[in-house]
């Protein structure tokens, strides 16, 4: 075995030993309010619950690493003790993590992820719509250890009323299955009760356009999940028209290896995730070609060619 003390090493180092190894990890999703009255929403992974009664959870809205500075979660809960923690589900994990992303203190997560505020019954900060689980909490004690990159504020909170969808029990429990939770590992890894280990990449010091500024037609288009929409606003720019119309020429001008243009060669393209062979044929044919121009594009964001998945998703605005 390897062996260290936290002494011995950099603060990122003993960062990511916890995160490796202190996983798979529950995620909350934190609702507050300012004392002004501006929404902010954020993931924390340093969460767990710690009692029935009374109810009690805790996260750790932890100092930024890079120059210890408090977070906006944080300041919230210290000016109006107040916060609502909503579980993540897989449907609603890109748009979690765009919510991660450091905006200014006066921008709402809620827009820029594309997550819907509603009303809470008890406290002030808004419930996220999508999750199914969530829990209005008041904090109690703000316990804080040191005050350098990433030390640890712990926020202890009750829980004073639970938000739970019906249909996610089976025989009294709440079936994980049904709940679809996602937990968090180390890097851009995250995981799933019944697939397995994932990628998510994390927006942290990228300056992302958010949810608000996808094009209108790609955020309208059914085809698109709101993960697939979450990956779209994780990007720091949008090509512009010229670029797309660069992209297409050469895809349509590209020779590739056993290359066929028919609907039945599109469809075993598909199974193959093969969304370049998908894209060059839905541009070849008569056929649907908005909706598999749009089809190769989902393929390339499930593939994270969030680059290739843009262009193909822009030049489908130009067609009926």
């Amino acid at each position: 075995m390897l062996h260290y003390e936290p002494k011995d090493l950099s603060v990122a180092e003993v960062h990511r030993l916890l995160l490796g190894g202190v996983a798979p990890r529950p995620i909350a999703l934190v609702s507050t309010i300012s004392k002004d009255g501006a929404n902010n929403l954020s993931p924390f992974s340093f969460f767990n619950a710690f009692g029935a009664n009374p109810p009690i959870v805790a996260f750790s809205p932890s100092r930024r690493g890079r120059d210890a500075s408090l977070k906006d979660t944080y300041k919230n809960l210290i000016a109006t003790k107040e916060c609502v923690i909503q579980a993540v589900t897989h449907s609603m994990v890109e748009q979690v993590s765009l919510a991660s992303a450091e905006y200014e203190p006066d921008v709402d997560e809620f827009i820029k992820s594309g997550l819907t505020p509603t009303d809470s019954d008890i406290v002030k900060p808004k419930r996220v719509k999508e999750s199914p689980f969530q829990m209005e909490c008041k904090l109690l004690e703000m316990k804080s250890y040191g005050d350098g990159g990433a030390s640890a504020n712990i926020a202890i909170c009750e829980v004073l009323k639970f938000h739970v969808t019906e249909d996610l029990f089976t025989i009294g429990i709440i079936d994980p299955l049904k709940i679809d939770l996602v937990g968090r590992m180390s890097g851009d890894f995250y995981t799933r009760a019944d697939s397995g280990v994932f990628i998510v990449e994390k927006p942290i010091g990228k300056k992302c356009i958010g949810y608000d500024q996808i094009p209108q037609h790609i955020r309208d288009y059914e085809i698109y999940s709101a993960n697939d929409l979450g990956k779209f606003g994780n990007s720091e720019s949008i090509p512009s028209e010229v670029e797309v119309k660069v992209f297409i020429q050469n895809i349509i001008e590209e020779k590739l290896e056993k290359f066929e243009s028919s609907i039945d060669a599109f469809q075993r393209y598909h199974r193959l995730n093969d969304y370049k062979k998908m894209l060059k044929a839905a541009l070849m044919m008569k056929e649907n070609k908005k909706l598999n121009i749009a089809l190769a594009s989902k393929i390339a964001l499930k593939n994270n060619d969030v680059d290739f998945a843009w262009r193909a998703a822009l030049y489908g605005r130009t067609l009926k």
